[in-house]
């Protein structure tokens, strides 16, 4: 007999938190290891940020907050969807949570029932199939390659659509891909949700400002879904804010209500101090998302020439977010110094942390076995000198 309900014993374990948990276990046995797993900034939170935060402790914004939110922050945040993105949201349709991860949770647990169906277009973050599970629902998985640039066709949607489809997660700028789905490419997947009108779009937005070829669009642009589409978004990658845990959810009235609903029973309201932070974040000067902006372009570019030096490895050319994801099959059946053959991505990543001391994730934790995901999300230096040790390692396997 176990404890532990089988809700749980479902899920699988994070990768990309795994793969940082034994990076940080080896760098505290004195290896110099590179940490390549985790997603997140590696900036400092902005100076006007934290000094927002700081005069919200001393004005003393230390009590339990609204459910949804201060209405001052969803005022920025709707503000902010009308000055960036063109959209119009009232505050009551918009739902501050403790992070963008608990805001997909919140939607996905407030909208789809046991046996529903949610398409999820892979390569996908690892937390969407969980989430979808932790809803007894059932992930629909729609696969595109590196031939594809990873983003699925709308013949492939289609295909995917059944009558207990209940719900697609689109994630663009994509974690792990970095692609980023053109107008014509979202306006191609819209019309064909368009002929499917009980389909709820949940649209994860959290890379917009990390993109490198200008504006983002959004498929809550187009008629057939607007109406049905929920945005996701927050301050964790624009603002280097990921230990803040604020993100939000944008959507129709009744679905707000409802994950209001679902939050208030089980987190309440987000901090306090942070949401304060946060709101400082929309309403200041915006220069600092710039600023990170190019650094991470300077570094895609980087990475970029450097892994397409790497024989074997097929790498495209990501478009935003701070990964790249390449293929990397056929290193895949090859034998180390030590004589051991590397079965799957998964040796051949514990081959490179445990030989180059280089912490990547498999490309299985998202769905796409084959692959593996490095985050650039680092100072140029690691780039070069975790790119001269992973060639070097590939280098020695032999056949």
């Amino acid at each position: 007999m176990t404890w532990i309900s089988q809700r749980v014993q479902s899920l699988s374990p994070s990768a990309t938190l795994a793969m940082s948990q034994k990076s940080a276990e080896l760098k505290a046995q004195g290896v110099d290891v590179i940490n390549m797993s985790v997603g997140e900034p590696d900036f400092d939170t902005p100076d006007f940020i934290k000094e927002a935060a700081k005069d919200a402790i001393d004005r003393n914004f230390s009590r339990y907050t609204p459910v949804p939110g201060y209405m001052s922050l969803r005022k920025a945040v709707a503000d902010k969807l009308k000055r960036e993105n063109g959209m119009d949201f009232a505050p009551e349709q918009i739902v501050v949570g403790n992070g963008a991860k608990q805001e997909l949770c919140n939607v996905i647990l407030a909208t789809v029932n046991p046996g529903d169906e949610v398409i999820i277009p892979v390569p996908a973050w690892v937390s969407y199939v969980e989430m979808v599970k932790l809803a007894e629902a059932k992930p629909v998985l729609v696969h595109a390659g590196v031939d594809q640039d990873f983003k699925i066709k709308p013949e492939q949607l289609e295909a995917a659509i059944t009558p207990r489809s209940r719900m697609i997660m689109l994630n663009s700028p994509s974690n792990p891909t970095g692609s980023i789905y053109t107008y014509d490419e979202l306006k191609g997947l819209a019309e064909v949700l368009g002929r499917h009108p009980d389909i709820i779009v949940l649209a994860d937005e959290i890379y917009e400002h990390i993109n490198f070829g200008g504006k983002v669009h959004s498929i809550s642009e187009f008629a057939e879904v607007r109406d049905r589409t929920v945005i996701i978004n927050g301050v964790s990658k624009a603002y280097a804010m990921t230990g803040w845990r604020i993100g939000y959810m944008a959507g129709p009235a009744e679905i707000a209500k409802a994950v209001t609903k679902l939050q208030g029973q089980y987190t309440s309201g987000a901090s306090s101090i942070a949401q304060k932070a946060a709101e400082a974040a929309y309403t200041g000067p915006q220069e600092c998302v710039e600023t990170m902006r190019q650094a991470f372009e300077r570094r895609r570019d980087l990475i970029v020439e450097l892994a397409r030096q790497i024989p074997g490895w097929i790498v495209n050319c990501p478009q935003g977010a701070f990964y790249l994801f390449p293929e990397i099959s056929a290193c895949i059946g090859r034998r180390t110094p030590a004589g051991k053959k590397l079965e799957s991505g998964s040796d051949y990543v514990m081959y490179l942390l445990q030989e180059a001391h280089v912490a990547c994730v498999d490309g299985a934790a998202f769905c796409a076995p084959g692959y593996m995901r490095l985050s650039y999300a680092t100072s140029d230096d690691n780039i070069r000198e975790a790119m001269r040790r992973i060639a070097e390692a590939t280098a020695r396997l032999t056949d």
